[in-house]
Formats: C-alpha cells, structure tokens, sequence
C-alpha cells in the first residue's frame, strides 16, 4: 500500500497573532511535524495545501500576506510538492487527485487546519475517490462556533466532527497510533 501524507492549511493566519487563530495550532502543527518527520525519514511522498483567499470580502490567506505562508514548523522542502487551492475540498479545481493516481498512492495521512471544515472535507473527498484515509486527530486543530445562539467550544467541534469522520470516512488516530500502523510492515 502506498502512502502519501496530507499536510492542510497549516498556514500563519491560523497561528497566535493570526488573522484567524485557532486554539491548539501550535500544539496541531508540532505533531503534525513529528508526522513530517516520519514522512521526510522514510522518503515517502509528502503534500502541502495551501489555502489562497480569492473571494470578494476574505479577511485571511490574502495573497502576498505573512498569514497566507505555511508554518515554519510544517516549511516544505523545495522536493515536496505544494499545491494551492480556493476551496475547503483541496481537491476541488486542483492537481491532488492527478498526483495521488500518478504515484498510484492508495492510502493518506491527513493532518491540518481547520478540523471542521477543510479537513473534513478534504476527507470526505477522498474517501469518495476510494483513497484508504488516517485523520492525525492532535495534529489537527480548529475553533469555537457559535450556532443558533449558543457557543460550542472548539473541543466540542473538533471531537463532532472527527467522531463523524470515524463513523465511515476515516480511521481517526493520534500521531502515536498512526506511527505504529505505518511503522508495521505490510
């Protein structure tokens, strides 16, 4: 089975400082970096998304900002493919899906930002193409939303929304558990 990992939108804007902070970033992109390491160690492919804001009124991931650059502790290596989307789905209207078939990638690591939205759906997505897909769930982090009224902690999204994607979706794991599953051999 061939891996790749999926490194979403771990992006300046989503950091303390940010123009859209998110609680837990810097804890999500340090095992998200333990993750990488894994990845760059035993040469297997490795993509970053990054999120580019071209809709009318966006007030983060703005073109040429310090907010839109991926995180220092995530930085790409000049051999590591970088893909740039406008969308949650980092498949939509992208060469994701062209990538994975080419290097006949069947199985993907995903860890990244926001939990409750690009990488649910980035998962959702790629279940549906047939990939086999592990959600990193410490190193994704997300943010409070408020629904009719009422405040739902970013904990509560996060868990709501990764308890979704292991209900079909996803095999959802800490960094430790999906380690010991790509560390078996096959």
């Amino acid at each position: 089975m061939k891996t790749a990992l999926i490194l979403i939108d771990i992006q300046n804007d989503y950091f303390p400082n940010g123009k859209m902070e998110l609680e837990g970033s810097v804890e999500a992109s340090l095992q998200a970096q333990q993750m990488l390491t894994y990845f760059r160690e035993q040469q297997l492919p490795v993509v970053h998304i990054q999120h580019i804001s071209v809709r009318p009124g966006a007030a983060f991931f703005l073109p040429e900002t310090e907010g839109v650059k991926i995180h220092s502790h995530v930085q790409p290596l000049a051999d590591e493919l970088m893909i740039q989307k406008h969308y949650p789905n980092s498949f939509r209207e992208t060469c994701l899906l062209e990538y994975l078939q080419q290097k006949q990638i069947t199985r993907l690591v995903l860890c990244g930002m926001m939990t409750h939205i690009c990488v649910e759906a980035t998962t959702r997505a790629a279940f549906d193409y047939g990939f086999e897909c592990l959600v990193v769930h410490d190193a994704c982090a997300t943010r409070s939303l408020s629904f009719q009224s009422e405040m739902i902690p970013a904990r509560q999204v996060h868990g709501a929304f990764l308890a979704a994607l292991a209900s079909t979706y996803a095999n959802v794991l800490s960094v430790e558990e999906a380690l010991l599953i790509l560390k078996k051999p096959e």
